[in-house]
Formats: structure tokens, C-alpha cells, sequence
């Protein structure tokens, strides 16, 4: 059974949800507007065999939100470092989806020893000089406007396959609570912030789950990834867009748990493969 609750984390109220599991100990980050709830069936199937807790990240779902923050890359890192050092504890490997990998990524490379590991899912590659983040912001602002009018479910269209009804009836309920202020942030952070320098600075070990639909990892964007981080392993999950958990979720689930599963091996001297392959 999942349980709620808020802490007091760099200097916010943070929401989190919590499902108790044996172990390993996991934080899944999610991404841009999607609160914690839509990542509760992720979350109730790694409780099997890990302990997990899913952010609400500033200004969604039921964290602090408001025109008093800071809704930048560099501040959502802090509060998921600070989150880690407080709530969770040691050691603890960080799963974050789009939004959520690029905050993972700037936490590791201004807080190294902080994390075990990092799995990044479909992290958004655009930044300066490159180009831009393929699903358009007019696109996301359009949804987000839609749900917070409460107009009818079938409004709501998800980018790329359709969502299972019982999930696109949760997006329903909780995309309201995205605050938009956040999203222009978060997409200026997109174009303005270079992911690839932090990557070079992590110095954890990392996988990576590209979607094998959407573009937003391409086939350069991975070879460079590659040359840039020794230490990654990487999967091109077919059939699958950017909102891989929802749209095809026991293929992606199957993915994570590999990843998973390295990481573990990493943490008893093992990780030792540095090229990519898919499921």
C-alpha cells in the first residue's frame, strides 16, 4: 500500500509518495506535467522487489507551487539531493523520466556521491546550438489549459499511442494541479541548459531508456552520449513513444527492471558494459 505525505525539503513543502518494498531503495522523478499519482502503477509494481518513492516535483501535483518560486532546473535538483539526504537515506538510485532525467542529471553533477545511480527515461536532448525538444510547448500548454477548464476526458490526447482509460482518467483528474508557470520554465531550461556537460560531470553509473517513437532521443544524440559518458548503458525500447510508462507499459517495465537489475550488479563490482543495446 502506497502512503502520502509532505517534508519540509529546501525550504518547500514537498510531496512524495512512498510504496514500502524489500529493497533496493529507488526515487522516480517524473516529468513536466505529470504529478506523482500518474506514476502510482509504476510505483506499486517496483514495490515488489524495491522500495520507492515518487516526487511530486515543485509545482505539481501537491508540492508547493505558486509565483514565489523557482521552478528552474537548478532548484528542482536541489530539492531532489536534499530529498535523498533527508527522506530516503542512502543509497539510493534515481529514476527520472524526461523533466525528471535532466533535474537527475544537474543533481549528480553538482552533488556527486549523493546517488548509487541514475536511470534516465527519454531525457530531452535539446539545448544550445541543438535542436529543439520535439513535442512543442503549445502542445503541452494546450493540455494542461484543457484540464484545468475540466473539459470531457476524450479532449485530453496523449502524445503518441492512446493511454489505458484508467490512467487518462487519473491525467484527468490530477493535470489541473500543474502549475503553467512551470512549464515555460521548464522548457526554457530545455533549450537554454546543455544536459550533455552534465552528463560528462556525473560520476555515477547511468543507464538509459530511449523511446524507439518521438524523436526525442536520436541516433546522434545516443552515439554522443556514448563519447561522453563511459560509464552508461543504453536500451532503444521499440513501439514505444516518450510517454513509454503509460503507453506500453509491461515493455517498459520489463526494461526498467534490467536496468535495475545492472545497477545491482554494478553495486557488487559488475557494471561493467558501456554499449548500447535494445530490448
Amino acid at each position: 500500500m502506497a502512503t502520502g505525505a509532505h517534508a519540509r525539503i529546501n525550504g518547500i513543502r514537498q510531496h512524495y509518495l512512498h510504496f514500502p518494498g524489500p529493497g533496493p531503495r529507488v526515487v522516480i522523478v517524473p516529468g513536466i506535467v505529470s504529478p506523482a499519482m500518474l506514476w502510482h502503477h509504476v510505483g506499486s509494481r517496483l514495490s515488489q522487489a524495491h522500495d520507492c518513492y515518487i516526487l511530486d516535483v515543485r509545482g505539481r501535483g501537491l508540492s508547493e507551487s505558486g509565483p514565489h518560486l523557482d521552478y528552474g532546473v537548478d532548484a528542482c535538483a536541489a530539492d531532489l539531493t536534499e530529498f535523498v539526504s533527508t527522506v530516503t537515506g542512502k543509497p539510493t538510485i534515481v529514476i527520472g523520466h524526461s523533466m525528471g532525467a535532466r533535474i537527475a542529471l544537474r543533481a549528480a553533477a553538482t552533488s556527486p556521491g549523493v546517488f548509487e545511480g541514475l536511470v534516465l527515461l527519454d531525457p530531452p536532448t535539446s539545448g544550445p546550438g541543438r535542436r529543439p525538444y520535439p513535442i512543442p510547448k503549445a502542445r503541452t500548454l494546450k493540455m494542461l489549459q484543457v484540464a484545468q477548464r475540466g473539459e470531457p476526458l476524450e479532449s485530453l490526447l496523449s502524445s503518441g499511442r492512446p493511454w489505458p482509460a484508467d490512467l487518462q482518467r487519473l491525467r484527468a483528474e490530477w493535470l489541473p494541479t500543474c502549475d503553467e508557470r512551470a512549464v515555460h520554465v521548464t522548457y526554457d531550461d530545455f533549450h537554454g541548459q546543455d544536459m550533455f556537460a552534465d552528463l560528462e560531470r556525473a560520476s555515477e553509473p547511468i543507464s538509459l531508456i530511449c523511446a524507439g517513437e518521438g524523436g526525442v532521443v536520436d541516433e546522434a544524440d545516443l552515439e554522443e552520449m556514448h563519447r561522453r559518458c563511459r560509464h552508461l548503458w543504453s536500451f532503444r525500447l521499440p513501439e514505444a513513444g516518450h510517454q513509454m510508462q503509460a503507453e506500453n507499459f509491461e515493455a517498459f517495465y520489463s526494461a526498467l527492471v534490467d536496468m535495475l537489475n545492472r545497477h545491482r550488479s554494478n553495486s557488487q563490482g559488475d557494471f561493467v558494459e558501456t554499449r548500447s543495446g535494445s530490448t
